[in-house]
């Protein structure tokens, strides 16, 4: 598929900077507890979003390339899932009281946003002169959904993170706990606070996570547009999805059961796509259907579950 032409990343620009100044200005002009209600309606409102830029793309480079961007959102999507998990365990670890941390999550998408966005330009580049990074690829997905297919209990600590202790070794930080900013001035010297240690930790696990959802995403599609457009789509709405689902997703039983199966099939995808074709409709359809299963056997369990109590 060729290359995206420069108004489609100045539209797809367009949008998500409009998106933004709303997301700003109405929803978190005032810094506060993000609420069930509001989480709900802003998440719904980035899949939406979503959902109309790939018409959108369906209309101007064809209903394939939309169909791409759609199967690769709803992948990285269903993946960026797991982050909650990780985000619930920053904020805790590190004591990043309700009102500040959509500020940290602001924040660490802008800079997943960055980095992302070099990983799949390298991702693109090195599966174009290297054919052996296809099998690399698809083992790093096999061997995740191998280790996520397994029930484990998550011990995750922050503050050993070695990017995290390393921005408390050489950087000046604030004697006393301070989560209202990132920066604050002390004896005269301007040190990083505790919401800034936060962000460095959020930073550093959105690294560590695109080592498996950048290979899911360029196992869909390896125009740069499509794989990063989509990409960029799930982590915007990553922050409402985090405060709408981290009440609930206890619930969710067979989660990690359900995303493993996920990049199982993705990885299969990626090291038999050239001899076996599977269409990008069919590929939607499985990743989709796990998904509701996953949700549906997790409902059915939880349901079970507080009706024996």
């Amino acid at each position: 598929m060729p290359s995206a032409p420069y108004y489609d990343w100045a539209i797809f620009a367009g949008v998500v900077a409009a998106a933004l100044a709303v997301d700003l200005l109405l929803f978190h002009r005032d810094e506060h507890a993000v609420g069930l209600k509001e989480a709900v309606i802003e998440s719904a409102g980035w899949i939406g979003l979503a959902v109309a830029f790939s018409g959108w793309v369906s209309h101007s480079r064809g209903s394939a390339a939309g169909l791409e961007f759609l199967t690769a959102y709803v992948v990285e999507k269903a993946l960026s899932i797991d982050n909650v998990f990780l985000f619930i365990l920053i904020f805790a670890a590190l004591g990043v009281p309700a009102r500040s941390q959509h500020k940290v999550l602001f924040y660490g998408v802008a800079g997943a946003l960055v980095f992302r966005g070099i990983f799949i330009w390298a991702g693109v580049e090195l599966l174009r002169e290297f054919r052996a990074v296809l099998y690399v690829f698809s083992a790093i997905l096999f061997i995740t959904g191998m280790r996520m297919l397994v029930p484990r209990e998550r011990t995750f600590r922050p503050e050993r993170n070695w990017l995290v202790r390393l921005a408390r070794f050489t950087l000046p930080t604030a004697d006393h706990d301070v989560y209202e900013t990132f920066l604050v001035k002390e004896s005269g010297r301007w040190k990083f606070t505790s919401l800034f240690i936060a962000l460095i930790a959020v930073e550093a696990m959105d690294i560590l996570f695109a080592v498996d959802s950048v290979p899911a995403v360029l196992a869909i599609t390896r125009e740069p547009f499509i794989a990063y457009s989509s990409n960029a789509f799930a982590i915007l709405g990553l922050r409402a999805l985090y405060f709408a689902l981290a009440a609930t997703l206890s619930r969710l039983r067979y989660l990690h059961q359900g995303l493993a199966i996920i990049l199982l099939f993705v990885s299969a995808k990626m090291i038999a796509g050239e001899r076996l074709h599977l269409s990008t409709g069919i590929s939607l359809g499985v990743v989709a259907g796990i998904l509701a299963l996953t949700v549906l056997a997790s409902t059915v369990s939880w349901g079970a579950k507080k009706a024996q109590k």
